[in-house]
């Protein structure tokens, strides 16, 4: 029976193995440092950049984080072991441009060479979000950007309560929630934001209490604000995302407009009744809102929900979409839904997806963004003044 000196022999003769100085001139070559340590030594210190998979996560991680069989990777461990076993591995995967780095992170920091204490997730956060963190497509680097991120919520209603609950329970860092109306009894059918206690009180301060009840890691910026084209692009610049939770055009068209000057993406959803639609307007990727909904339609033809009704659980399947595609959009995940418009009949639990296009002789668009004038569709934006929290 092998010990472990005869299987770490074993594995050396099957690879490559490259002394801390060739290892820096390899990375300066754009070679990837792949940091094999547990989690405690590489919060003391790593090479900058390196990607961190522990040994034991090594073979379900390594294909969803560096899916390109032909990348460069340089294996490294604190002493130059468990990162001859990792290149083994990583070899046996079909990777097929691998070294192990002789004598480890101890060595290259002995030597005085480049490191630094990275960034890391306190113990408290690592079991909060454990799930995501078992995701190889997201794991710390993945959880860590969300908590850098900003997403604005347009409207806490039906769409907005479930998008905002699950971009907060997420770890999404800062979402801001804009909307001037109050919480009425009418509400609590479907704005699962709100309850009883607080019918009265304003909708953005309801719904931040609610987001900083189920999560203290995060930041909630209320606008009880009526969006208009005087200040629209003010409270939407700097959000990385914008969730589209409004019930009314004239919003819809001026959010348009500034998410092409600015670049912005937008998670549009909307709700009718039964049925649900969900897409991503993202202007430098693919069409916007004018390119599906050219000229709005009569009033006669587009009644909201407050005339025609709808289904109460219906806006939390629409709006967790929203919120999905926004975390999506945040790490780099899957498809996107830019150029698709999925829609959902929950009388038929049927989802069905259309082709969006480009409109060619559409003006508002993100080339054009320097000439774009953003103006309101019709004369019924007063805007208010924004909380004293915003303005300090």
């Amino acid at each position: 029976m092998s010990n472990f000196r005869e299987l770490l022999k074993a594995a050396k003769k099957d690879i490559v193995e490259v002394g801390t100085k060739d290892a820096e001139n390899l990375i300066n070559d754009g070679w990837i440092v792949l940091d094999v340590r547990e989690p405690d030594e590489y919060e003391q210190g790593a090479i900058g950049s390196s990607l961190h998979i522990p040994r034991g996560n090594l073979e379900s991680s390594i294909e969803g984080l560096l899916p390109e069989k032909a990348t460069k990777i340089i294996a490294m461990c604190a002493g130059g072991a468990r990162s001859a076993f990792a290149t083994q591995t990583l070899q046996t995967l079909d990777y097929v441009n691998v070294v192990s780095m002789e004598g480890g992170f101890n060595q290259w920091k002995d030597e005085g060479r480049s490191w630094e204490k990275p960034r890391t997730l306190d113990p408290v956060m690592r079991n909060r979000y454990q799930r995501h963190l078992l995701l190889p497509e997201i794991g710390d680097s993945g959880q860590m950007k969300l908590l850098d991120s900003k997403v604005l919520c347009i409207g806490a209603g039906g769409l907005g309560s479930p998008a905002a609950l699950y971009l907060a329970a997420a770890g999404v860092g800062t979402l801001g929630i804009v909307d001037m109306d109050v919480v009425d009894e009418s509400n609590l059918q479907r704005q699962i934001l709100h309850n009883e206690s607080r019918i009265g009180q304003a909708k953005a301060e309801s719904a931040k209490q609610t987001l900083m009840d189920l999560n203290r890691d995060i930041n909630v910026i209320p606008y009880n604000v009526r969006l208009c084209a005087e200040n629209i692009q003010e409270i939407i610049s700097g959000y990385e995302v914008v969730i589209d939770g409004t019930d009314n055009f004239p919003i819809r068209y001026i959010l348009n407009d500034a998410s092409a000057k600015l670049g912005i993406p937008i998670v549009h959803g909307s709700i009718f009744r039964f049925e649900g639609q969900v897409t991503v307007f993202d202007p430098k990727k693919g069409p916007t809102y004018r390119d599906m909904v050219p000229e709005p339609p009569p009033p006669e033809l587009a009644p909201s929900c407050a005339e025609a009704g709808v289904l109460g659980v219906l806006p939390g399947i629409v709006g967790s979409l929203q919120g999905l595609e926004a975390i999506k959009l945040l790490l780099d995940l899957g498809d996107s839904l830019v150029g698709r418009l999925l829609t959902f009949d929950a009388l038929e639990m049927t989802f069905r997806e259309f082709k969006l296009q480009r409109d060619p002789t559409l003006e508002i668009t993100w080339e054009n963004r320097d000439r774009i004038q953003i103006v309101d569709l019709e004369d019924h934006c007063q805007p208010a003044p924004l909380l004293p929290e915003l303005i300090a």
